[in-house]
């Protein structure tokens, strides 16, 4: 599994230090959701920065690793399934993000969050709808967040194959509802959301 927070930072007096927050995973049925804040280089640009949804996965994985080099300072972290169960899936969203920008390991002048909403912070922050395809620090938070959680997929499919987390990434697909009819719940997934409600309470099936 993922560990809860992987950080880079690099001090750099004088900018206006800008930070782009996004999240991946708030749709599957399990692991964790994951977000990331990225704050960019002006003097190291990274070219092909986009929504990672409109990205292909090698085009991703090939972007991730220049982020996380030539960014001033990003940090990935996340809310577990349980939190998720706990919180509900908006709270542990925010929960996440405002880990990632935390740790940071320096203060942003700004925060630019994709969405309609952001999570409390102690720096200004701005909502943008579709931000990840406007913002560049939110687009490299994006893959960033996208490509951790795809990582984790990979790792639950590695232990536990019956489910074909790494093809689906936890999306409820035909083929993953079947699996978890066929092979049960395990402890990674949510229990909160309805197709893996149904199956833990046949009452709820009707």
């Amino acid at each position: 599994m993922m560990p809860d927070l992987f950080m880079h930072a690099a001090q750099d007096e004088g900018l206006a230090l800008v930070c782009g927050v996004d999240e991946a995973g708030r749709g599957p049925l399990c692991g964790p959701v994951v977000a990331a804040a990225v704050i960019l280089d002006p003097a190291r640009p990274i070219d092909g920065l986009a929504d990672s949804k409109k990205l292909s996965e090698r085009t991703r994985e090939r972007l991730a690793p220049l982020i996380r080099e030539r960014a001033l300072a990003w940090a990935v972290a996340e809310a577990s399934a349980a939190e998720i169960d706990r919180l509900n899936i908006l709270h542990a969203t925010m929960l996440a993000m405002q880990r990632a920008v935390e740790g940071l390991g320096i203060a942003p002048g700004e925060v630019l969050v994709d969405g309609n909403r952001c999570p409390p912070l102690p720096y200004p922050a701005r909502a943008i709808v579709k931000g990840d395809a406007t913002e560049a620090a939110i687009s490299a938070a994006s893959i960033l967040a996208k490509t951790a959680r795809d990582e984790t997929m990979r790792v639950l499919d590695a232990q536990w194959p019956q489910y074909g987390l790494a093809a689906h990434k936890g999306y409820p697909t035909a083929a993953h509802l079947r699996a978890l009819q066929e092979h049960g719940v395990a402890d990674f997934y949510r229990r909160s959301f309805a197709p893996v409600r149904r199956l833990l309470d046949p009452a709820t099936r009707a």
